[in-house]
């Protein structure tokens, strides 16, 4: 899928924002940036709301709030699998399938997992640190170097 270039008799600005370098290519700004901020914090919610559902002691969040950032260990086999370990750990899709396993197998450690997961995603992304690209650690797809 490409994005359909603007009608040549309208010229339509790039993107831009104070923190981001001009020209800086997959790097969301403006109006969209403030929606994925806000949906962000929506998601850390709804995932603190899961997780006072399962009744466990409230210490687990900050015990366990850092886990998804070991993934940047793997960093040290490379930028293309650092990125690729890191925002598995960083995304969606991990985290939920953890929730759902939790669920459907009633085992609240897997629940409790998938809850801090999406709680450290949405925090993260409220602070603009964003999935990495292949190239390297400092350019994210909200911002560089998670300058907010």
């Amino acid at each position: 899928m490409t994005i359909a270039e603007p009608p040549a008799d309208r010229e339509v600005p790039a993107p831009h924002s104070p923190d981001v370098p001009a020209g800086t290519p997959g790097v969301v700004t403006g109006r969209p940036l403030t929606w994925l901020r806000v949906e962000a914090l929506c998601t850390a919610v709804a995932a603190l709301v899961v997780f006072a559902g399962t009744g466990q002691p409230w210490w687990l969040v900050p015990a366990l709030f850092l886990v998804p950032d070991l993934s940047w260990l793997a960093y040290v086999a490379g930028p293309k699998v650092g990125a690729w370990c890191y925002n598995l750990a960083h995304s969606a899709p991990l985290p939920l399938a953890l929730l759902a396993a939790g669920a459907g197998w009633h085992l609240s450690a897997l629940v409790v997992a998938g809850a801090i997961g999406l709680l450290h995603l949405g925090l993260d992304r409220v602070l603009k640190y964003g999935l990495k690209y292949d190239h390297g650690f400092g350019i994210t797809h909200l911002g560089v170097n998670g300058k907010h």
